[in-house]
């Protein structure tokens, strides 16, 4: 009884200082806005900074004595919908936004993707990219869509890389005719990547691409179906697999899925050999493929010439 006692005390300050940081969160946000920010129109002067708790309970739609009761901590979680017009009317940035739910409501919100979005890469990234001319790298999306890669990853997966089947790494890897023969730790990689989507489906409930993506694996591919039934949740961060190019022959690589930023949590993913046999097969690898490229480019100068 002691002990039940002693747990229930500690919960209970925790989440009086949940909402006191909440308290003081939200202040701090208001403070930081003037009504010309929100579209208010504002008369006569104001003796303190920032919104008046009425005008951000007016822009998010809720009663203003629940408002102040929230700021002084002596409300419950309140609800998602709540929070996020909360965050609305102040104005949050996406890191915010996510902070104000963790602080309420002690969960991670669904992620929300900006309207329109399309699949941009900065540019320092892809300079990041062509600057490992030797190492197979590559920049997923959420979706395990491509978003850009350099010339060794061409090299390491072929020309078509980036484009049809082989512009999404999930769709490639169970549904590429080549990806058993090619990819000797297949069912490992696999695994690895049914968690990681499923993790990502909880973070994006109402992406369709992302809906469209699973449910194409879960309709053709046996191995996938079976696997997101068992309900695993992972990352893909890092690991070592055996690959048997068609050209290059068996190599062992390690793999490292690294956070690039961006609304859409793209990740770069880096090839980097793990013996040194490897490394002088991959090596020879996208030499030649640079040769070729360059030879290619020599040609049409000449016929344009």
């Amino acid at each position: 009884m002691q002990g039940e006692s002693s747990n229930a005390g500690t919960a209970n300050t925790r989440a009086a200082t949940r909402q006191q940081t909440l308290g003081e969160f939200l202040v701090a946000m208001r403070g930081r806005l003037t009504p010309e920010d929100v579209g208010l129109r504002t008369t006569g002067r104001r003796r303190t900074p920032g919104l008046r708790r009425q005008e951000v309970a007016e822009l998010a739609a809720v009663s203003i004595d629940w408002y102040i009761r929230l700021e002084q901590g002596r409300v419950g979680a309140p609800g998602t919908g709540v929070l996020d017009a909360i965050g609305e009317a102040l104005r949050l940035s996406p890191a915010e936004r996510e902070y104000l739910h963790l602080t309420a409501r002690g969960e991670t919100p669904p992620r929300r993707l900006p309207p329109g979005r399309g699949a941009e890469v900065a540019g320092s990234l892809r300079a990041v990219l062509d600057g490992m001319p030797l190492l197979p790298a590559y920049v997923i999306d959420h979706c395990f869509d491509v978003l850009a890669h350099n010339a060794a990853a061409t090299a390491m997966f072929g020309d078509g890389f980036g484009s049809g089947l082989a512009g999404n790494t999930a769709l490639l890897l169970f549904l590429g005719p080549e990806s058993r023969r090619t990819q000797l730790s297949w069912e490992q990689v696999a695994r690895e990547t049914v968690g990681a989507l499923r993790a990502n489906r909880a973070r994006y409930p109402h992406d369709p691409r992302l809906q469209q993506v699973v449910e194409t694996l879960r309709a053709r591919s046996p191995e996938f179906a079976g696997w997101w039934e068992d309900h695993t949740v992972g990352e893909r961060t890092r690991g070592v697999k055996l690959v048997l190019h068609p050209v290059a022959g068996l190599m062992t690589v390690a793999y490292d899925v690294l956070a690039a930023g961006g609304e859409d949590e793209q990740r770069i993913v880096v090839l980097t050999p793990v013996d040194a046999s490897t490394e002088e097969r991959l090596r020879s690898l996208v030499g030649t493929y640079s040769r070729r490229v360059a030879g290619q480019g020599a040609k049409t100068n000449i016929s344009a010439a």
